[in-house]
Order: C-alpha cells, then sequence, then structure tokens
C-alpha cells in the first residue's frame, strides 16, 4: 500500500545497511556462480610414463608415453546438476527477498508505534493546558467564594498526573527511536521528526483472491516451491547413478629408432616410428544399495519440501484471515469512535464546561468529563496505530503490498 515518504526512507536505510541481509546477498550470489561449476566437464587428465628400462621392440626401444583422458558423465547428468543449482540459487534469492520485507515489516511496526506516541504526547500536552486552564478558574471560583479549596487541590492532581503521563509517553518514546534507530544501523539516540498523522485507508478483502495473492508472491512459498523443484531434480539425478560414466583416452609411445648394429645395417619398415593408440573405458556401477539409497533420499526430501510449502501456506492463510478481520474489526471501532464517541464526549465536556463556569456544576463532574474526551482520543490513536500495523502485518504475509483495487 502507498506508504509515507518518510517511512518508505526508513525502509529503504535499513535494507541497504543490515549486515545480516547483505550476508543472504553474497551467499546467494555465490550460489548463482555454482551453475558454471557444476555444468562444466571434470579437467582432462594427462599422464606421462618415462621408462626406467626401455621395452625392445622390432622398430625400437620405447623410451617414455603420454597420454590425455576425458571422463564424460552420462547423458544428462551435466544438465541436471545445472537445473538443482539455478533450483537453489533462486530459493536462496526468495529467502533474501523474505528476510528483507521482513525487516520493512519491523520498520513499519515501530514507525506506526511512534506515530502513536507522538499523537498520545500531543493530547497529553494539550490536556495539560486544559488542566491549567481549570486550574485558573478553580483558584477563580475559589477566590470568589464560589468553590471549594479541595476542588482547586484535585485539579492540581491531574495536572500532576498528566505531567507524569506526558513523561511515560516520552520515554517510551525514546524507546522506539532507539529500536528504529537500530533497525536502520544509525546510533539509538539519533533524533526522529515528530511522525505525520496518519489516515488509515479504507479496505475491502477478499479472502480468496488474499490467498491467491500470497500464494503468488510469498518469497518463503516461493523459496519452499523452489526447493521442491530442486528436489525432484535430485531424484532424477540420484536415478542417473546407475548408468556409467565414459571415459576417452588418446596416447602416444615415443619410439627411438633402433642403433644396435644389425638394426643400423638392416633398418626394419617403420624404423622409430611412433605408437598411437585410443582407448574407450566405463565405471561400472555395481554398488546398487548405494544408488537405491541416495535415489531414497531424494524421494524424502521431496516429501520434506511439499509438508514445508502446506505448512507455510496454511500459516499465511491463517495469517492473512487474522489481520482482516482485525482490520474489519478496528474500522469498525474508529468509525464509531470518529462519528459518534468523540463528539458526544465533546458536547458533553463544553456542557460541563459551561455549567462549571456559572457554577451549577463542581470540579469533579468537570475533570470527570475531561477524563472521558482524553481516554476516547488516546484508545482512537491506539486504533489508528493498531490499524496501520495489523495492515503491515497483511502486507508481510502476502508478500507484496495490498491491492488498491
Amino acid at each position: 500500500y502507498i506508504q509515507d515518504p518518510l517511512l518508505e526512507e526508513f525502509i529503504r536505510e535499513t535494507i541497504d545497511a543490515n549486515p545480516q541481509l547483505k550476508v543472504m546477498l553474497s551467499e546467494y550470489r555465490a550460489s548463482i556462480q555454482q551453475i558454471p561449476q557444476v555444468t562444466a566437464l571434470p579437467d582432462p587428465m594427462m599422464t606421462f610414463t618415462q621408462f626406467i628400462r626401455s621395452p625392445e621392440t622390432r622398430v625400437g626401444p620405447q623410451t617414455h608415453s603420454l597420454m590425455i583422458s576425458q571422463r564424460f558423465p552420462w547423458f544428462g547428468k551435466l544438465d541436471l546438476h545445472g537445473k538443482v543449482a539455478v533450483r537453489e540459487a533462486s530459493a536462496r534469492y526468495e529467502q533474501y527477498r523474505g528476510y528483507e520485507r521482513q525487516l520493512a515489516a519491523r520498520v513499519k511496526d515501530t514507525f506506526y508505534e511512534l506515530g502513536y506516541l507522538d499523537r498520545s504526547i500531543e493530547i497529553a500536552r494539550e490536556e495539560q493546558l486544559v488542566l491549567e486552564y481549570y486550574e485558573q478558574l478553580a483558584q477563580t471560583r475559589y477566590a470568589t467564594g464560589g468553590g471549594l479549596q479541595h476542588e482547586v487541590i484535585k485539579v492540581q492532581t491531574e495536572i500532576t498526573r498528566a505531567i507524569d503521563r506526558l513523561s511515560v509517553l516520552s520515554e517510551q518514546r525514546n524507546a522506539a527511536v532507539s529500536r528504529l534507530n537500530t533497525l536502520r544501523s544509525r546510533r539509538p539516540e539519533e533524533p526522529i521528526a515528530v511522525i505525520a498523522s496518519i489516515e488509515p485507508p479504507p479496505l475491502l478483502f477478499n479472502l480468496d483472491a488474499l490467498y491467491s495473492l500470497g500464494e503468488s508472491n510469498r518469497p518463503e512459498l516461493r523459496a519452499a516451491l523452489d526447493g521442491i523443484e530442486g528436489n525432484e531434480l535430485g531424484v532424477e539425478l540420484s536415478r542417473k547413478g546407475y548408468w556409467p560414466d565414459v571415459t576417452l583416452s588418446a596416447g602416444l609411445i615415443n619410439v627411438d629408432g633402433r642403433e644396435d648394429p644389425a638394426g643400423r645395417a638392416l633398418p626394419p619398415p617403420d624404423n622409430g616410428k611412433n605408437v598411437y593408440n585410443f582407448s574407450v573405458g566405463i565405471n561400472i556401477p555395481i554398488r546398487r544399495d548405494k544408488y537405491r539409497a541416495a535415489e531414497l533420499a531424494a524421494g524424502e526430501r521431496v516429501v520434506a519440501g511439499r509438508d514445508r510449502y502446506d505448512a507455510i501456506a496454511n500459516e499465511m492463510r491463517f495469517e492473512i484471515q487474522t489481520q482482516a478481520n482485525r482490520i474489519e474489526t478496528l474500522s469498525r471501532q474508529l468509525d464509531l469512535y470518529e462519528r459518534v464517541l468523540i463528539p458526544q464526549a465533546d458536547s458533553a465536556l463544553r456542557s460541563v464546561e459551561t455549567a462549571y463556569e456559572t457554577g451549577l456544576t463542581g470540579a469533579l463532574d468537570l475533570l470527570d468529563s475531561e477524563r472521558v474526551l482524553l481516554n476516547i482520543r488516546l484508545a482512537q490513536e491506539r486504533f489508528v496505530s493498531d490499524y496501520m500495523q495489523a495492515l503491515s502485518r497483511l502486507e508481510f504475509a502476502l508478500g507484496t503490498r495490498f491491492p488498491q483495487r
């Protein structure tokens, strides 16, 4: 969903600076480099042999030999290794994206909590000013004989409580600022400006559509799918183990010409001609139990991957439904507070203020009405913060922003 520009900046700073995210990105990049490694042929082998006692032949002694061999894995093995590596790299990337979204959700949660505290501090300061005005009224009434001293003391007590509430809220704000700065890899005491008022967006829910959106976008689910596909390819690869690899070799044996008297006197045909050879070899996969065990292990990994996917999907659907229900409940509460409770409490307070100024009621009624309005306003700000935090958790469950249509 469209976010506050300051929140977007905080999220970007957190993602850019987080060391664990950098580790995961490096591991993903390293996994990409596995692909050309596992798809390449094994290095060829060169063998040089020097004869200590040269074998004598009709055309001369053999002094040394040179052989080059290359092993070729059975058809499809290298391709399957590459596909498995691709799926592993893709899963690492999705894990990276999942942690990235987790960080963003933590920043949002703290940001909205900070917004609630800023609004609460503002309300608490307004309350203190109102109470100080009430104190002046009480002092005036007491001085003119229209009021009692205990009313003045009661108002002063409420002012002290308001100052203490403001102190507690300020301490909570400092803790939230430290938490947000820590996420941004900044010094905990670095100041953060007052968060602007937040207007909760109206939302409509279609759970089936949200479930489908989550299945398409949730990084953890995409990583689990990559794992399933990689394990299925692993089963196919393990079955290739029953087939042999082929080794092709080509060699040269150096032959010196005959230097004995008979050879010099009457050189034989092809005197000193080198010998060339070509050979084909295969390994013999006779350890059938080993390959069968590898196939069974790969199959179990497929089953585990599917169960892992189902577990993540079930948890995702639960979280989507939970947060959607919470948002709908909070939306109704906010509507009730805005349309009914706050206007009623404000109207009641204005009426009691008028009655107090004319001497028709006492300070206790005035303070009770003021306290009711204060609690309703604080509760409204709490609901706004809870609403936005629930939306953030819903978007985390979806793996993407909430659709605006």
